[in-house]
């Protein structure tokens, strides 16, 4: 089994071999952020790679976001394009590491990219770096999960019984605007933190 580690990741941005970069936000993604209002929202990208997510999240007035990759190469790579960004907002650590609260996080391949085995651990972890009321929001990839990846697929219902316990499941459905590749595969969801 491939060890998906700090060298893993750097060696496949070097090396140039990102398959998943889409060059650009996803289309789901887009949608999602183009309706949020409020400005002000503390964000995090967890494991966001080039993460075009925050450099338009960043376009578009919103300031505090803040991107966390094992890579540092990708992270370079934004700072390249967004020289403005707060070098504290670039964090290159585990996402397992982290200890802050953000009023949302945007997933964007980075569940599909864990070990599956470390899946009830980052539900643990994103409850934790939640605000009260926070939300988890993106696309996890629906298909069936192999011990080939990454990308590792999942279910509708496991996604709904690891996330349960302390989510409450606002949206969870079959993405209508995945771009072409990912077409048919890519469940888009809102989860809210269970403050209970």
């Amino acid at each position: 089994m491939t060890i998906l580690n700090k060298a893993f990741w750097e060696h496949k941005y070097l090396e140039n071999k990102t398959g998943w970069d889409i060059g650009g936000v996803s289309t789901p993604l887009k949608n999602y952020i183009d309706q949020l209002t409020n400005k002000d929202l503390k964000i995090l990208i967890p494991g966001g790679g080039n993460s075009y997510e925050a450099e338009y999240l960043w376009n578009i007035g919103f300031k505090s976001v803040y991107v966390v990759d094992i890579a540092n190469q990708p992270l370079k790579n934004l700072k390249q394009r967004l020289p403005d960004i707060p070098n504290k907002q670039l964090l290159n650590k585990d996402f397992f590491d982290l200890d802050n609260s953000f009023d949302l996080i945007i997933e964007q391949t980075f569940f599909c990219a864990l070990q599956p085995s470390l899946r009830e651990k980052y539900v643990h972890k994103t409850h934790e770096l939640l605000k009260l009321n926070g939300k988890i929001a993106g696309l996890l990839f629906d298909f069936e999960l192999t011990d080939e990846g990454p990308p590792f697929g999942g279910s509708k219902t496991e996604y709904i019984n690891l996330f349960t316990p302390t989510f409450n499941i606002k949206i969870l459905e079959r993405s209508y605007n995945s771009i072409k590749p990912r077409q048919g595969k890519e469940l888009f969801f809102i989860f809210e933190k269970n403050n209970q």
